[in-house]
């Protein structure tokens, strides 16, 4: 919606208003088909508006859309806020930030390398 805006608005292409109960999650389509480059992915995430004012987020955040995929982009909502939410045609519902991808090789290994943090994992390092 602005100049330098980082993400394209993903809108809803619902043919009826659907609504998102508290503690459920939907499937909403966008009408749209992309082709992503090679060497690229498409990050679906939440707006933080919706997040911030209704508690409606994306389930699976970022969800990816891979380069090779040529299906129709949906996007699976979630309702986290206290009262049902309503999802109209065209509501801007999420947006979509196209990244580069690191392709890696993956090699098995008996041990890996020591580190200063070592194991140390959720919460290690304190609040």
């Amino acid at each position: 919606m602005t100049e330098h805006a980082a993400g394209l608005d993903l809108r809803a292409a619902v043919v009826e208003p659907i609504e998102i109960e508290p503690g459920s999650f939907v499937l909403i389509p966008t009408g749209l088909r992309l082709g992503i480059p090679l060497g690229y992915e498409g990050q679906v995430r939440p707006r933080s508006g919706l997040a911030a004012k209704y508690g409606i987020t994306l389930v699976n955040s970022p969800g990816t859309i891979d380069a090779d995929y040529r299906g129709e982009v949906q996007v699976v909502m979630g309702n986290n806020g206290a009262e049902p939410f309503i999802i109209n045609r065209g509501d801007r519902i999420a947006q979509l930030i196209v990244a580069p991808v690191a392709h890696v090789q993956v090699e098995l290994a008996d041990c890996l390398e020591e580190t200063e943090r070592g194991q140390g994992g959720f919460g290690h390092t304190g609040r």
